[in-house]
C-alpha cells in the first residue's frame, strides 16, 4: 500500500466566489510570496515546485555556470595577460570548453566532465591540448580558491595529449634547397631564410628591423629586441619578448647576409619583413605571405566557388611537377610539409649536429631553460648509433682487456 503523503492544512482564501488554498514561501530574493491551489494536493505539488526552482536559484548564485565563471577569470586576468594572448585564451575558451561544460554549474563539474572535455580534443596539436587543460586547472583552482567549489576536479586529469606535432621534425638540408628554390624571389622567401639561418621565432622575424641587421660589421648579426603580435589583425610591435632570454645577438651565415643586402637594396621600409606599404604585416597578410608556400605542396587543396550564388567546395589533389590550372607560375613541387616552427627547429638541430655545445645552442635559440634545449640535443644527437657507437665502446674497453 502506498505510502500517504503528509499534506499541510492550508489556510483557505474565497476570490469571485471561488475557494482557494493558499500559503507564503520565501523566495530566492529573500521576499514572502503567495502561492494558491483549488486543492491542497495542487497546491502541495506548487510548493514543492517552487522550492526546487528556489534551492536551483540559489546554488546558482553560489555556484555560477561554467561559460559566466570563465568570462570573469578572464576579465580577472585582462590587466596582466598581454591582449593577444588574452584573445588566444577566450578563443581557446569558447572553442573548446563552453560547447562541452559551459552550461553546468561549476559546483557540478566533475574530474570525469573535464576528462570528456579533453577527450574531444582528440586529433588537435598537442599544443591544443596542453593549452585546454591549462586554462581548465587555472579557471578551477581560482574558483578553489575563491570558495565557489570545495575543490578543483581537475587536480588528477594528466595534461599530457592531443597528436604529436610534424613540426617537430626538421627539415632535411635536401627539403630546405627544394623549399628556398620554390619561393625563390617570392615575398615569403626572406622570412624562411631568418628562420633557417637565425633561428628566429615568427614574431621576432615579423617584428624585425633594419636598425636591428648589423651586415658591414667584420661579424655580421641580428639583434632580437622587439616582438610582433596581432592585435584584432592589426600588427602591434612590442619591446616586450617571449622570454628574457630572446633578446639576444645572433651571428649570421653568408647565405643570410647576402639575401639580407640584396633585400635591402631593394626595400625604402623599416621593416626587413614588410606589406607593400613598408609597414610591418598583419596577421591575414602574413597568412597571405604563407600561402605562397602552402600553393607549392603537393597535399591536398581545398577552396570554394560560388556558383548561380550557390557555394561549392572544390578539392585539388596535385601531382608533383604539374602546373596550378588558374596560376600556370604555380609549380607544385613541394611534397612535405612545412610549418613556420619548422624552420627555427631546423636552425637548432643543424646547430647540434654541428657540434655547437648546449649552452650556445640556448643562447642562440633564446630558451630560458636549458632543458628545452638538451631534450632536443638529446633527440637528434645523443639518440644516434653513430654518436653513441664511441661512448659505448670506450665505456667497455676495459672490461674487454
Amino acid at each position: 500500500m502506498a505510502k500517504k503523503r503528509n499534506i499541510p492544512d492550508y489556510s483557505k482564501f474565497v476570490s469571485k466566489g471561488i475557494e482557494y488554498y493558499r500559503t507564503r514561501i520565501t523566495n530566492a530574493d529573500g521576499k514572502r510570496v503567495s502561492l494558491y491551489g483549488k486543492t491542497k494536493e495542487e497546491l502541495f505539488h506548487k510548493v514543492l515546485e517552487a522550492k526546487k526552482e528556489i534551492d536551483d536559484a540559489v546554488f546558482r548564485k553560489k555556484s555560477p555556470k561554467v561559460s559566466e565563471y570563465c568570462e570573469k577569470w578572464l576579465q580577472m586576468h585582462s590587466i596582466n595577460i598581454r591582449t593577444t594572448t588574452l584573445d588566444n585564451y577566450r578563443a581557446a575558451v569558447r572553442r573548446y570548453i563552453v560547447p562541452h561544460i559551459g552550461n553546468m554549474y561549476m559546483a557540478s563539474v566533475t574530474s570525469d566532465d573535464i576528462k570528456m572535455t579533453l577527450a574531444s580534443l582528440k586529433g588537435k596539436s598537442a599544443s591544443v591540448y596542453h593549452n585546454v587543460h591549462m586554462l581548465l586547472k587555472c579557471i578551477f583552482e581560482s574558483a578553489e580558491e575563491s570558495k565557489i567549489i570545495t575543490a578543483s576536479p581537475c587536480k588528477k586529469v594528466s595534461g599530457k595529449g592531443g597528436r604529436q606535432q610534424e613540426d617537430r621534425e626538421p627539415l632535411t638540408d635536401d627539403q630546405v634547397e627544394k623549399l628556398l628554390s620554390a619561393i625563390k624571389g617570392l615575398p615569403p622567401y626572406v622570412f624562411v631564410m631568418l628562420g633557417l639561418y637565425a633561428g628566429l621565432r615568427r614574431e621576432e622575424s615579423l617584428a624585425l628591423q633594419w636598425d636591428s641587421v648589423y651586415l658591414d660589421c667584420s661579424t655580421p648579426y641580428i639583434t632580437v629586441r622587439r616582438a610582433w603580435h596581432p592585435e584584432h589583425n592589426r600588427p602591434v610591435i612590442l619591446p616586450e619578448l617571449k622570454t628574457s632570454a630572446a633578446h639576444r645577438d645572433i651571428p649570421i651565415p653568408q647565405r643570410l647576409v647576402d639575401c639580407l643586402k640584396e633585400v635591402k637594396a631593394k626595400t625604402n621600409s623599416d621593416y626587413v619583413v614588410s606589406n607593400k606599404d613598408g609597414g610591418p604585416l598583419s596577421y591575414t597578410q602574413f597568412k597571405g605571405l604563407w600561402q605562397y608556400i602552402l600553393r607549392r605542396s603537393i597535399a591536398e587543396h581545398k577552396y570554394y566557388k560560388y556558383v548561380n550564388g550557390e557555394r561549392i567546395v572544390k578539392v585539388v589533389k596535385p601531382s608533383k611537377g604539374q602546373h596550378a590550372t588558374n596560376n600556370g607560375h604555380v609549380i607544385y613541387t613541394l611534397d612535405f610539409h612545412v610549418t613556420t616552427h619548422q624552420l627555427r627547429h631546423t636552425y637548432i638541430t643543424n646547430l647540434i649536429h654541428a657540434s655547437v655545445d648546449p649552452k650556445t645552442v640556448q643562447y642562440l635559440a633564446g630558451h630560458k631553460n636549458s632543458k628545452i634545449t638538451m631534450d632536443i640535443y638529446a633527440k637528434v644527437k645523443y639518440n644516434r648509433p653513430d654518436m653513441t657507437y664511441a661512448a659505448v665502446c670506450q665505456a667497455f674497453s676495459k672490461s674487454a682487456s
